[in-house]
């Protein structure tokens, strides 16, 4: 089993494999042409995007900057738009659905780390390469119709269901069921959010 496939199958990898750091600078260089694009040279950015993301449905908007871990593990439905300065860390995959409103300084995270130190850290690496943190991941899943509030962080393994509202600044941690609106932190369903045609 490749590091790559340990990593999105959530078992513990090892961030410094050469053949996840080649995706990783690929990524970052990806980004770093996409931020710095001429604003209106959409055709460039749509191209920059196909690139980076693993997959996407049509009229995708996305505000730079714009921050990634690896790019190719983030997937986006039909007419999603993610606003400036969001961080993807998709070490794990990312689902986003149909639709997707995306605020400002939303960070999705899909890593985590042992909460014992010498279990996260480990010993140096024999050859003197910087050893990185013991890592695994959990997907991440936005559902269809989902707006997603200004500041919110989204953690490992979350679920976030159709028709979902995110008040700013929440942090998830717990999946949010379909049909609602949710806030705080941490995030809780707070009343329903019915669809305007029921």
């Amino acid at each position: 089993m490749t590091e790559r496939e340990k990593m999105l199958a959530g078992l513990p990898y090892d961030c410094g494999d050469p053949a996840l750091l080649a995706q990783w600078h690929k990524a970052k260089d990806l980004v770093r042409d996409y931020n710095q694009a001429d604003s209106q040279d959409l055709q460039k950015k749509d191209a920059i995007l196909t690139a980076l993301l693993g997959g996407r449905g049509e009229r995708l908007w996305v505000t730079p900057p714009f921050y990634v871990d690896y790019g190719c593990n983030i997937f986006f439905g039909d007419n999603c738009e993610v606003n400036l300065n969001c961080v993807f860390l998709d070490s794990g995959r990312i689902t986003v659905g149909d639709n997707a409103l995306i605020a400002p300084n939303v960070q999705i995270y899909t890593a985590f780390h042992p909460t014992g130190g010498a279990e996260r850290i480990g010993g140096p690496k024999e050859e003197g390469d910087f050893a990185f943190c013991k890592t695994q991941t959990a997907p991440v899943t936005v559902g269809d119709n989902v707006w997603i509030g200004g500041g919110v962080i989204l953690l490992p393994g979350v679920t976030i269901g159709d028709n979902v509202v995110i008040g700013a600044g929440s942090v998830v941690a717990k999946d949010i069921p379909s049909n609602t609106i949710a806030y705080g932190n941490p995030c809780r369903a707070v009343r329903e959010n019915r669809p305007a045609n029921s």
